[in-house]
C-alpha cells in the first residue's frame, strides 16, 4: 500500500524533531504535527527558560560576593517583567530555529492537533494522512493532586508567564523541578517555603547529596517543611492563598506552585483506535526498540516514562530514525551512566550509581568524599560548602558514581560522564593531573577513603 508519508511524528519536542529531521535526511518522507509550540517542553516551559531564570537568580549571589573583591555597589533592583520579556524573546527565537530545522530538512510541518484514527492513519484539523510508521512523541504534562482548591495552584507551565514575582511562594514537591523553582523564587527575592510529603527531597539521588543540599538551602534561609502535605487551598479576601495542611496547620502565600509529577500527554490522541497499550503507570508500553503493541506505531521521550530528560529523548529519536531508515548506523540507546544536573542553588551534578544503589547491587564500595569552601568565597563571609563524592568498587577499583553539589556542578560532571562511560578506575582518576586552581581538580586529588 502507498502511504502519504514514511514517518508521521506527533509532537515537535526534542525527540520528535530529532527523529523527523534525521529520518528526512536519510531519505524518508516525513511529517510532523504539533498543536502547541515548537521545541516542546524543554524549549518553552522547561530546561531552557528555567536555566535563564536560574541565571537571573544567581545574580543576587554575585552581588553579595562583590564587596569581598573590592566592589562597592548601589542597592540593586530586580524587575521580573524585564526578565520574563527577555526570556520570551529568546524562546521565540528558538521556536523559529526549530521551525527552520524541520522545514529545511524537507519535513512537512502541520500545525494542529493530531489524532490517530487507525494503525496507519492520523487526522489533523479534519485532514487525514496515512503513514507507514507513526511516532508518538507528545511528552508529558504537569499534574496537581485532586484536592479542593487545586485550580488556585500553578505549575511550571504557568510559572514562566507570571505577571509579577510573588512576594510569598509555597513550592510543593520533592523532585528536581520543585527544588529548582524554590531556588529561583528565593534567589529573585520571594519569601519561599518548600513543602514535601516525604522525609527528604530528591528521592533516588545520593544520600550525601540530598543531605548536603538541605543544609545549604537552610543556610540560605529557605523554609523547608518535610513530612507535610496540603489538604486544601482557599483564596482569602485579600487575594492571598491559604493552604491547610493534613496536620491541621495553615500556611498563607501569594502563589502555590505544584511540582508533584508529570503525566504522559495522551489527551484526545486516539489510542483507543489502535492496539497501543499502556503500562501500569499510564505511560505507553514499548519494547527496547520503542515499538508499541501496535506494530506500526512507535513512541519515545517522556510519554514512555523511562528517563525523562531532553538528551535522552534526543538519543531515542536518533535511534528510531536510524533503525527505520539507516539501519547500518543503528545503535541502541544506552541508559547506563547518564549524567544529569539539578539547577538548584547550589546546583547538583551526578553520574553513575549512588552509594545506596551500589550497595544494593552487591558492590563492596569505597567512598571518597570531600567538603570544602570554594576559593571564590574565601574573600567573603559566605559559608557555603561544596560537596564532591566518588563511589568506587573496592574489588575492581572501577569508579561507579560521581556526585557534586556546588558551583558549575553540571559543567564539571559532563566530562566525568565520559570517564565513567569509558570504565575509568580510581587509579586513573588519581593519575590524571588536575587543573589548578579549580574546584574540579578535587575529583582527581581525593586520596583518603572516608568510609
Amino acid at each position: 500500500m502507498a502511504y502519504d508519508f514514511d514517518l508521521f511524528v506527533i509532537g515537535a519536542g526534542s525527540g520528535g524533531v530529532r527523529a523527523a529531521r534525521f529520518a528526512a535526511g536519510f531519505g524518508a518522507k516525513v511529517a510532523v504535527a504539533e498543536s502547541r509550540y515548537l521545541g516542546g517542553t524543554c524549549v518553552n516551559v522547561g530546561c531552557v527558560p528555567k536555566k535563564l531564570l536560574v541565571y537571573g537568580a544567581h545574580v543576587a549571589d554575585e552581588l553579595e560576593q562583590a564587596a569581598g573583591f573590592g566592589w562597592t555597589l548601589e542597592e540593586g533592583h530586580f524587575d521580573w517583567g524585564t526578565l520574563i520579556a527577555n526570556k520570551n524573546r529568546e524562546i521565540e527565537r528558538l521556536n523559529g530555529i526549530y521551525r527552520n530545522l524541520l522545514v529545511n530538512s524537507g519535513v512537512t510541518l502541520l500545525q494542529g492537533h493530531a489524532r490517530i484514527t487507525g494503525a496507519n492513519e492520523v487526522e489533523v484539523e479534519g485532514q487525514r494522512y496515512t503513514a507507514a510508521t507513526i511516532l508518538i512523541a507528545t511528552g508529558g504534562w504537569p499534574q496537581v493532586p485532586d484536592i479542593p482548591g487545586k485550580e488556585l495552584a500553578i505549575t511550571s507551565n504557568e510559572a514562566f508567564y507570571l505577571k509579577a514575582l510573588p512576594r510569598r511562594v509555597l513550592v510543593v514537591g520533592g523532585g528536581y523541578i520543585a527544588v529548582e523553582f524554590a531556588g529561583i523564587f528565593q534567589g529573585l527575592g520571594a519569601d519561599t517555603t518548600l513543602l514535601y510529603r516525604g522525609d527528604l527531597f530528591l528521592r533516588g539521588f545520593d544520600g550525601s547529596v540530598r543531605t548536603h543540599l538541605k543544609e545549604e538551602l537552610e543556610k540560605r534561609g529557605m523554609d523547608l517543611q518535610f513530612n507535610a502535605d496540603i489538604q486544601r487551598i482557599d483564596k482569602l479576601d485579600d487575594g492571598s492563598l491559604k493552604a491547610t495542611l493534613k496536620d491541621g496547620r495553615e500556611l498563607v502565600a501569594d502563589c502555590i506552585f505544584y511540582a508533584t509529577g508529570r503525566r504522559p500527554m495522551l489527551d484526545n490522541l486516539g489510542l483507543e483506535n489502535t492496539g497501543v497499550e499502556l503500562d501500569p503507570r499510564g505511560f505507553i508500553r514499548v519494547d527496547e526498540q520503542f515499538q508499541t503493541t501496535e506494530p506500526s506505531i512507535l513512541a519515545i521521550g517522556d510519554v514512555i516514562g523511562r528517563v525523562q530528560l531532553t538528551p535522552v529523548a534526543l538519543a531515542e529519536g536518533m535511534a528510531v530514525a536510524r533503525r527505520l531508515f539507516k539501519p547500518e548506523q543503528y545503535r541502541p540507546v544506552d541508559y547506563q551512566n547518564i549524567p544529569t544536573a539539578v539547577f538548584s542553588q547550589p546546583p547538583i551534578g551526578t553520574v553513575g550509581l549512588t552509594e545506596e544503589q551500589a550497595l544494593a547491587a552487591g558492590h563492596k564500595v569505597q567512598i571518597f568524599e570531600s567538603r570544602f569552601r570554594a576559593m571564590k568565597l574565601t574573600l567573603t563571609d559566605i559559608q557555603e560548602k561544596t560537596l564532591m563524592k566518588l563511589v568506587v568498587d573496592a574489588e575492581t577499583d572501577k569508579v561507579l558514581g560521581c556526585h557534586m553539589v556546588g558551583p558549575d556542578a553540571g559543567e564539571i560532571i559532563q566530562g566525568l560522564g565520559i570517564a565513567l562511560k569509558a570504565g575509568a578506575t580510581k587509579q586513573q582518576f588519581d593519575e590524571t593531573i588536575g587543573v589548578h586552581p579549580t574546584a574540579a581538580e578535587e575529583f582527581v586529588t581525593m586520596r583518603t577513603v572516608t568510609r
